[in-house]
């Protein structure tokens, strides 16, 4: 019996900023894979354990 993957996406439509602020308390134990994309390329991929 395999586990089921989630994908969770999200688009940040507001003005250009510096920052952005990730709160993990609500995901479940496990590894995620954290991508970020600009013009449809990747341009930066970390991976995370909680």
């Amino acid at each position: 019996m395999s586990k089921e993957r989630k994908v969770y996406e999200g688009n940040v439509e507001l003005e250009p900023f510096t920052q952005i602020y990730l709160n993990i308390n609500h995901l479940a134990e496990g590894i995620y894979t954290l991508k970020i994309t600009h013009k449809n390329k990747v341009i930066k991929q970390t991976t995370f354990k909680k």
